[in-house]
């Protein structure tokens, strides 16, 4: 039976932790910050966003090798 590929896409995005809790970086982080008020940008440095049980069983359908 061949290989399952790895989603390209959702490879570069997500990560796991150990317990395989899936774990992302905040959107508009990088480009063109300045933009936004003093508010924000605190905010986008801080701890990575995990997600609910049934985005996260659709990730690791994507990523079956992490």
């Amino acid at each position: 039976m061949p290989k399952q590929k790895s989603h390209r896409g959702a490879a570069k995005r997500f990560s796991f932790t150990k317990t395989g809790i899936v774990k992302h970086k905040q959107m508009n982080a990088n480009h063109q910050v300045r933009l936004n008020t003093t508010n924000f940008i605190p905010g986008y440095r801080g701890e990575p966003i995990s997600y609910n049980a049934a985005e996260a069983k659709t990730i690791h359908k994507l990523l079956p090798y992490k």
